[in-house]
């Protein structure tokens, strides 16, 4: 009775933290405002959601990749929800693709840091999966109080028009569509991109308004004259197609999209789709809400993977990580998973859950050959503390047998997906494949926390700092005063655990309900058999 009661309220908590995703998720798409948008209105202009609604088949999901980007950023600017750029993968015309689209009720769709990043790492899910990718433009170009974080480093604006170089000589397709302003160094992206298309009236393209103009060589005109549809169509022939209005120019673009050749495969095994053998709703009952708590991680695969898919890797060896080959949505994949539940190792020894040993690195490295050899693409399930430390691990070779996991991660050649269920700590998120490892996707449940240690961990770790820092100078602290700065230490550290702090900074693509996990995993899935496999998996310095 205590149990279903624990469960019961567990599954509570866990619905409140997914409607305040949603919730926050509906503010989100409001991107500058009702009154930006009735702006947007005003001028004839759909908003970049509208149009990306409107392009997308009519059975199409659209996976949002980077919707929590910028948030609680720039707060002496205004904000900049979502970047002030809307991201994700769709179906046009039945081919998968990336679209772009600049939000213009957003500081007039202007490029921030983040917004840099956001378009990058589209651009980088197109490069890596070989998907076609549509870029709907209104944007007035870089925002000009933070140039200097913009402008000339190696990930910023200027590497946009670089991978659009890139792109055009692996045949990756893009299609570009002026439905506002273009101006400055943004004209380069659609007349970089293979075909574009303009909206008569709205769309403009130059390289200097018609105010720079004057100042700069004293010449009087207009920014229709200067660089509208008629002129870019009719007269310097830049751009490919004028359009009447943005549903016609839309209408275009899936027109082009329906007449494109499919690319070779890399031929990833998929079968029927079959439903979980446990409800997946049953995560809310079974994933703690409680960081510290211990649970049966093969209970929460079984609430995702296609019923009775799951077949173990060394089941008894390195009990610590869960390996393993499954389905989900008919999709062959390798799972790496960490349990969580505290386990009796063979020689009597206790282990704690989320905490990765020597055994435990050993088999995941040589698991990850394996997927390798046969073309099995990787998840991830990332709810890891981090490595064991002590003189017992440390003798045993911890340290090699962590670099040997890392290595085989690292150099894996079949696409890697990662979920980062709950806490995400230390060198685990490395291992684990964190985003500096390439996955393909990263996304994480509303339950995630990434950072070096937990909070109470590092909280005590910089009281201690702080203290003898104090103590040094003459200065002793009271047991309150210390338990005050103790409180005022860990809620600034656990403001920077939330999945939102981290997706705000695209550690992560999205946070998602674990409802959509199985959606998720496949779609990247679908989106990675795009991209043949070219190069062979190298162990490099892996010592067996």
């Amino acid at each position: 009775m205590k149990e279903n009661i624990a469960l019961n309220k567990n599954e509570d908590a866990f619905k409140q933290l997914c409607y305040k995703l949603s919730h926050k998720l509906e503010q989100v798409k409001l991107g500058g405002g009702e009154k930006k948008i009735a702006k947007q209105y005003e001028k004839g202009k759909l908003t970049a959601r509208e149009r990306i609604n409107f392009l997308k088949d009519d059975e199409a999901d659209f996976l949002e990749i980077g919707a929590f980007a910028g948030e609680g950023m720039y707060k002496e600017y205004g904000g900049c929800p979502s970047g002030g750029v809307v991201v994700g993968i769709t179906k046009v015309s039945g081919r998968q693709c990336i679209v772009v689209a600049n939000d213009a009720t957003v500081k007039a769709g202007a490029w921030f840091p983040i917004t840099a990043k956001k378009n990058l790492r589209a651009q980088e899910i197109a490069i890596e999966n070989n998907l076609p990718i549509i870029y709907l433009v209104d944007s007035a170009g870089v925002f000009l109080p933070m140039q200097d974080e913009i402008f000339p480093d190696k990930e910023h604006f200027g590497r946009i028009f670089r991978n659009n170089a890139v792109m055009s000589s692996k045949g990756i397709l893009q299609i570009a569509a002026i439905m506002g302003s273009c101006v400055a160094g943004g004209a380069y992206l659609p007349i970089m991109s293979d075909e574009s298309l303009i909206v008569e009236g709205t769309g403009s393209v130059f390289l200097a308004g018609s105010y720079l103009v004057k100042s700069a060589i004293g010449e009087s005109i207009d920014n229709e004259t200067l660089g509208g549809a008629t002129t870019h169509t009719e007269i310097s022939g830049v751009v490919d197609y004028k359009c009447e209005n943005d549903e016609a120019c839309l209408e275009q673009i899936k027109r082009l999209m329906d007449k494109v050749g499919d690319n070779e495969k890399a031929g990833f095994n998929r079968t029927e789709s079959k439903s979980p053998k446990t409800p997946t709703e049953e995560i809310f009952r079974h994933f703690p809400i409680d960081r510290a708590k211990p649970y049966d991680t093969i209970q929460i695969i079984d609430s995702l993977v296609d019923a009775n898919s799951f077949d173990a890797y060394k089941e008894g060896y390195g009990q610590s990580l869960i390996c393993g080959y499954a389905r989900i949505d008919g999709w062959a994949i390798g799972i790496v998973a960490n349990q969580r539940k505290i386990i009796k190792s063979k020689k009597g020894e206790m282990q704690m859950g989320g905490v990765i040993y020597s055994d435990s690195a050993d088999k995941a490295a040589r698991f990850i050959m394996n997927c390798n050899q046969k073309k099995i693409p990787l998840v991830f399930f990332q709810d890891v503390s981090g490595f064991m430390v002590g003189s017992r691990a440390e003798h045993g070779g911890i340290i090699k047998d962590g670099a040997k996991m890392v290595n085989a991660m690292s150099n894996s050649v079949v696409p890697k997906f990662t979920i980062v269920t709950g806490n995400s700590y230390g060198a685990g998120n490395y291992a684990m494949c964190g985003k500096a490892y390439d996955p393909r996707l990263i996304v994480a449940w509303p339950t995630a926390q990434m950072a070096v240690m937990s909070g109470a961990s590092a909280a005590k770790t910089l009281l201690q700092i702080k203290v003898s820092a104090l103590k040094a100078k003459g200065k002793e602290l009271s047991d309150e005063e210390q338990k005050e700065m103790l409180d005022e230490i860990k809620a600034r550290y656990d403001e920077q655990l939330s999945p939102y702090y981290a997706a705000s900074r695209l550690w992560v693509d999205a946070i998602i309900n674990p409802l959509e996990t199985r959606k998720v995993i496949s779609a990247g899935i679908e989106m990675a058999n795009h991209a043949k496999i070219e190069a062979a998996f190298n162990v490099g310095n892996i010592q067996t």
